[in-house]
């Protein structure tokens, strides 16, 4: 980059100068509402699996209530394509801070709603209705927000260390996960089954408030991505519409070839690479835990306790993929990890089913680490590195929303019908487990390499197009294009 931060062609925009400051500030705000999506949504994966087939969903037969529950927690996914459609336009027109800012004071009022809802036996069906309500707010909200904080993040980020710089996301999945585990773990551990179905499962919802305020305050001070603020496309903090864009394609090439570019490629690999990350965490981090709790009939603190474990471990292993992902190229990561989660997926849903305490962490623990945690640390730089800078965000968001909806939205209904179905067997987990790894790694396969592309190309990534390290340079040489330069961050 150049000293007046005017980036060269092939993307011909400009990335306004970002301090080192604004970017802790940027990575702390990802993380935060990061953080605040997953424990939103894994206090009510663990609530399913432990309280609220008593709440909210009563009935003679347990595994129909836990269906029920899941099916509950589906529900928070029917909505999240919407928002990631609203939020996502509205991100890639207005910027990516004001999206940022509704998104996580929506999913935090909705969150917060669960805790002070009336229970089926206060007011009946009508209990039930209100929680897929907030459900649906919740997920509204949830849409564009895991998206906007990887697209602002990956913006923010030098050139060279996005992965790693981005890996501060997946790590808020983590400490989100964590952190409601957590509580839940305390309420347990320390409280009667009696009282936490009576009152105390409220309190975790109702904390969450914390979180969300202070994620709000923080986002209120966010400067602008850098990458959109520099975009050609950008005038006066908004982008031109099509018929603006339109009068000006007569004299540049690169608006030009924005406007009329065939999409569909980019967004099939970047769906079928959530998909595959999206369909593991829905069987191991909700459905495995009710599995271990309703099935074994194991202590619920077990079930709580495999989680909280893994989730310290993910503090380590997740930068390290994508630190990984800086010098080898996410594909390459992408093929490696979604690789082993398929060889591992059978021995370590054998390791769990033998009720085994020590063989329950162990399985779980390995299991989360390479089949979810690794696959969301490479996601959010992959796909937002995938998407040209003109529509990054409602790609993005939508790419990851509809894959949910099939994996995560519906997998722990079908693992749950199918165990039920087969007796109580674990190896429809496993078997699906290895179903949504292959379609990470077909993804894989066929992508471009994303790492180090320039951001503010318009275009969606195109196999030999910029990325770092010596074969890309060479690729970038063929094409006449000049070697990627770093983003100034001081």
């Amino acid at each position: 980059m150049t000293a007046d931060n005017t980036v060269s062609p092939p993307g011909s925009g400009a990335v306004v100068e970002r301090t080192t400051k604004d970017l802790a500030k940027a990575a702390v705000s990802g993380w935060l509402g990061t953080a605040l999506e997953f424990m939103d949504f894994q206090l009510y994966s663990l609530a399913a699996a432990l309280v609220f087939k008593d709440i909210f969903f009563p009935s003679d037969a347990p595994g129909m209530a836990i269906i029920l529950a899941m099916a509950t927690y589906a529900t928070g996914y029917l909505s999240r394509p919407l928002g990631a459609w609203y939020f996502g336009r509205l991100g890639d027109r207005v910027g990516r801070t004001k999206v940022l800012f509704y998104t996580i004071a929506l999913m935090g009022i909705a969150t917060t709603a669960i805790g002070l809802l009336p229970t089926y036996a206060q007011v009946g069906i009508l209990a039930p209705i209100l929680l897929v309500v907030l459900r649906l707010a919740q997920g509204f909200g949830a849409g564009a927000e895991i998206a906007g904080s990887s697209v602002m993040l990956t913006e923010y980020a030098p050139r060279k260390s996005r992965g790693l710089v981005g890996s501060l996301v997946a790590l808020g999945t983590n400490s989100g996960t964590l952190g409601a585990s957590a509580i839940w773990g305390i309420l347990v551990a320390s409280m009667p089954m009696t009282a936490i179905i009576d009152w105390a499962w409220r309190i975790p919802f109702i904390g969450s408030a914390l979180i969300m305020l202070f994620a709000v305050w923080l986002r209120r001070n966010l400067k602008e991505s850098p990458v959109f603020e520099g975009r050609i496309d950008v005038v006066g903090g908004e982008a031109l519409s099509k018929e603006e864009l339109e009068k000006k394609v007569q004299e540049d090439n690169v608006l030009a070839a924005a406007l009329h570019e065939r999409k569909g490629r980019a967004f099939f690999e970047g769906f079928f690479l959530r998909f595959g990350q999206a369909g593991n965490s829905g069987m191991i981090q909700t459905y495995l835990v009710s599995y271990i709790t309703a099935v074994l009939l194991l202590a619920p603190s077990i079930g709580t306790g495999v989680v909280i474990t893994s989730s310290l471990v993910g503090f380590a292993t997740v930068p390290l993929v994508g630190w990984a992902s800086d010098k080898v190229g996410r594909k390459m990561m992408y093929i490696v990890m979604s690789s082993i989660s398929i060889v591992l997926a059978v021995p370590m849903i054998y390791m769990i089913a033998t009720k085994d305490v020590s063989s329950v962490f162990a399985g779980y623990i390995i299991l989360h680490q390479t089949s979810v945690l690794a696959l969301a640390s490479l996601e959010n730089n992959t796909m937002s590195e995938l998407f040209g800078a003109r529509s990054r965000l409602t790609q993005l968001a939508l790419a990851k929303e509809l894959a949910a909806i099939v994996a995560t939205g519906i997998g722990p209904v079908v693992a749950a019908a199918l165990v039920v179905g087969t007796g109580g067997s674990a190896w429809p987990i496993a078997i699906m487990i290895g179903f949504f790894s292959v379609c990470s790694l077909g993804a894989a396969i066929i992508m471009p390499e994303t790492a180090g592309r320039d951001l503010t190309v318009l275009n969606d990534a195109r196999p030999g197009e910029a990325i770092i390290g010596p074969f890309a340079r060479k690729e970038r040489a063929k094409l006449g294009l000049p070697a990627p330069e770093d983003v100034v961050v001081h």
